[in-house]
């Protein structure tokens, strides 16, 4: 193409490059993207000066909709469109089907949002079958400075227009119509609900795109919209009280046909204005919900009360205004002082009685509701008072709702206090039948851990372990080495009675996971469960040779061999199998107990590990095989003696009884021990002989001499001659009988005013259970406190996401 002045015999030659083809963001058209390369050419041909510009061409598609052929329409724009070649043909079918499926989606959710029962004309507003036309907009925005009907059909005339997306870019560049609506809304919304409900439609179709919100806030339309709802629902407690009124002035005069008939009257009209109402609200929340994308608006709309407006609609009626509601508190939900304003406004109350309802959107709103405040343990409380476990276990069986309800039963299952409220209803069963269901494949995560949180209540594990569950569950455990499947049945043996009695059946399939080939993880529940057997005559020694279980429980004592939680459950079954005296003296003979000694000053910083261990000298010290070994041919009394005044209670208790036994059989430990407990218990005491001593052999109130030496000497101070005392005074210790550490250990020394009441501790009571190691035959010398095993309960706690 030539396109030189005359008599210049230069020519410029144009060539298109990199054409692309993609859809129009707005509008129902592709957009081709192409290059042009410009070159001017001399006289002899040679290229002199180039240029390239990039250029867009819009190809509307009028007639697509949802029955329009795209592989023919996709032809027929490949031919007519020069720039587009065959080979993109492929591409641009794709293309117009995205287009197809977008136009249907973005019609769905128009009439979703804005239905026709969201806008009909009320008033006598008519406009039958008159079409809206972009080329009007004038003419409309001149109805908006006429009387009240016309500034609703203008209105309504301008919202026909903006339903269409396609139409939003053209009504925005019109700041006069825009600016009109607005004025209108703020000047006349108390004058008619239909034109604030109609005008706030308009600008809600612009609030639907992020792209023109910034128009919204700029008019204010959100603030407006706040003050709107806040009238109304003023408006609405005032209708109330007024028809409550008449209703109560009926019943008082049943026999007044006048009252009925203004009664009745006043009913039919309070329906109609709480019809309109409710949809004026809704729109308003639309738009309201739209804005809150926006983190600084969102805050704004919480500084002028919203979560109470929200709260207070959730005893409307109406479910498409209840699901936008729900829905807008869901959003507000995640920020702690929304929560807080939930919690004070009752909202879990108010949210119980839609759960469950026949609105299947609205349900699910709810359900992510409840979801999200279930994390507060306040409002876990809350929701239990209110009904629903029950509720909420009933949506087990709707498929849909299943999984938004196993996760807020989880979390209501993780206070212990609540955990019992699951044995009355039917979600244990519907539980049970679920995990059967899941056969060979993985089961989901939330609904093992609600059923191993729910195992760890008594009442709870008697439900599940009905008829042949607890086969059926540890089969499957076995079978697929599941290690959550094994924690629930671990939960499950420990409680006492009928529920542990099961298990008796299964020791040796527990015992044959025991391996050092097995994930350690299954191991280590296996191990939890079978210490968890605290039957004196279950036969632990012929288990422990069976499987061959000693020499990897002693291996497994090394600090280091293996994860602590692993190592701790070893402890724990091995004070488990102490029971028996035959076990009791093999894990002797094996060396076992210098193990223990060692992991104890490897861990004793670790309160568990330490109460574990002191507990299986404590099981140890009935059997006379063990007693002997732990007594004369190690250190384990002096390191209990030791932990004896431990800031951890159970620790001191489960010292205080093994010490009692070891005194009650070694008269060398017996008096050490005596001694220790005085010296602790008289601590104050003891230092105030000193202090008199001292006083009276040099008169003065120094505790050591000029050469650095104490005057006592070396000794101890409970080896001193000056520590007791008797009717005539201080008296050696050599003069004192072995009846007076009878009587100080029988506790007769505080009968008698030897000693304050404030400084004997040990009382004696009853021996330990047999499931704690009392063996029948056994000769009952004295009473002993009972130990209590410390065992950290198991319970499982996995993060959802809100």
């Amino acid at each position: 193409m030539d396109s030189s002045p005359a008599g210049d015999r230069r020519s410029v030659k144009r060539r298109v490059k990199g054409c692309t083809v993609d859809v129009h963001p707005m509008e129902r058209a592709l957009v081709v993207q192409y290059e042009v390369e410009a070159t001017i050419l001399s006289e002899q041909g040679d290229p002199m000066i180039g240029e390239r510009k990039e250029c867009r061409k819009i190809i509307r598609l009028k007639s697509l909709d949802a029955d329009t052929d795209t592989a023919s329409l996709a032809q027929k724009v490949v031919e007519e469109c020069r720039l587009l070649h065959p080979s993109k043909l492929l591409e641009v079918e794709q293309l117009l089907f995205y287009l197809q499926n977008r136009k249907q989606s973005n019609e769905n959710q128009e009439k979703k949002r804005v239905s026709p029962q969201d806008f009909a004309p009320y008033a006598g507003v008519e406009l039958g079958d008159e079409e809206a036309n972009i080329n009007s907009i004038d003419e409309y925005v001149e109805l908006l400075y006429e009387d009240v009907q016309e500034k609703i059909r203008g209105a309504t005339l301008l919202f026909r227009l903006a339903r269409n997306p396609d139409n939003l870019e053209e009504l925005i560049q019109n700041e006069t119509a825009l600016g009109a609506l607005a004025r209108v809304l703020r000047e006349d919304w108390k004058r008619s609900v239909d034109l604030a409900m109609t005008i706030i439609h308009v600008f809600f179709c612009f609030s639907s795109f992020s792209l023109f919100r910034d128009l919204v806030t700029h008019f204010k339309i959100g603030a407006l919209c706040m003050n709107i709802m806040e009238h109304e629902l003023k408006r609405y407690d005032l209708w109330q009280e007024e028809l409550q009124k008449k209703k109560k002035a009926c019943e008082e005069s049943p026999d007044s046909q006048n009252l009925r008939k203004e009664h009745e009257k006043s009913w039919r009209k309070y329906q109609s204005l709480r019809t309109k109402q409710e949809q004026l609200l809704r729109v308003s929340l639309c738009l309201l919900l739209n804005l809150a994308e926006d983190s600084r608006t969102e805050q704004k709309m919480r500084n002028k009360h919203i979560v109470h407006m929200l709260v207070k609609m959730l005893e409307r009626e109406d479910e498409e205004l209840l699901l936008v509601v729900v829905s807008f508190l869901k959003k507000l939900s995640i920020y702690l002082e929304n929560k807080d304003d939930m919690a004070e406004t009752f909202a879990v109350e108010k949210l119980a009685r839609l759960i469950p309802c026949e609105h299947e959107e609205l349900l699910s709103a709810a359900s992510r509701l409840l979801l999200n405040l279930s994390f507060d343990a306040v409002l876990r409380g809350h929701m239990v008072r209110a009904g629903l476990v029950p509720k909420l276990s009933s949506l087990l069986a709707d498929e849909g709702q299943r999984r938004l309800s196993v996760r807020i039963l989880y979390h209501i299952s993780m206070d212990d206090a609540f955990k019992s409220r699951f044995a009355d209803t039917d979600c244990i069963p519907q539980l049970m039948e679920l995990v059967f269901d899941c056969r060979d494949e993985k089961m989901d995560v939330e609904l093992i851990s609600l059923c191993i949180n729910l195992a760890a209540n008594q009442s709870n594990a008697q439900v599940i372990c009905e008829g042949n569950c607890l086969e059926i569950l540890l089969k499957r455990a076995l079978k697929l080495k599941d290690v959550l499947l094994m924690k629930m049945i671990r939960n499950l043996s420990q409680h006492s009675g009928a529920t542990k009695s099961l298990f008796l059946d299964h020791v040796d399939e527990l015992a044959a996971q025991i391996s050092e080939d097995e994930d350690e993880e299954f191991v280590m529940e296996c191990l939890g469960t079978l210490a968890n057997l605290t039957f004196p005559d279950l036969g632990w020694a012929q288990v422990l040779q069976k499987y061959d279980l000693v020499p990897y429980l002693k291996d497994r004592l090394r600090p280091g061999s293996a994860e602590d939680d692993l190592i701790l459950e070893v402890v724990i079954l091995i004070g488990t199998v102490s029971i028996s005296d035959s076990c009791a003296a093999m894990l002797a003979q094996s060396g076992i107990i210098p193990a223990l000694i060692e992991l104890l000053n490897a861990q004793q910083q670790d309160d568990e590990f330490v109460c574990q261990i002191v507990y299986v000298f404590y099981q140890m010290v009935f059997h006379k095989a063990t007693r002997d070994v732990i007594v004369t041919d190690t250190q384990a009394p002096a390191y209990i003696i030791d932990l004896m005044h431990d800031k951890n209670a159970k620790i001191r208790k489960v010292c205080d009884d093994t010490l009692d036994i070891i005194a009650e059989y070694d008269e060398e430990w017996g008096r050490k021990i005596q001694t220790e407990k005085f010296r602790w218990y008289n601590g104050q005491w003891l230092e105030m002989v000193v202090n008199r001593h001292l006083e009276e052999a040099g008169g003065g109130a120094f505790l050591f001499r000029e050469d650095g030496e104490s005057p006592l000497g070396d000794g101890d101070v409970l080896e001193r001659p000056v520590l007791f005392y008797s009717a005539d005074g201080i008296i050696g210790a050599d003069s004192i009988s072995p009846e007076f550490y009878a009587d100080f250990h029988s506790g007769e020394l505080v009968q008698t005013g030897f000693l304050s009441s404030g400084s004997a501790q040990f009382v004696p009571t009853d021996r330990p259970v047999s499931a704690y190691g009392f063996r029948p035959d056994e000769q009952s010398f004295c009473s002993f406190a009972a130990a209590s095993r410390s065992s950290a309960k198991k319970q499982v706690n996995f993060g959802l996401s809100h």
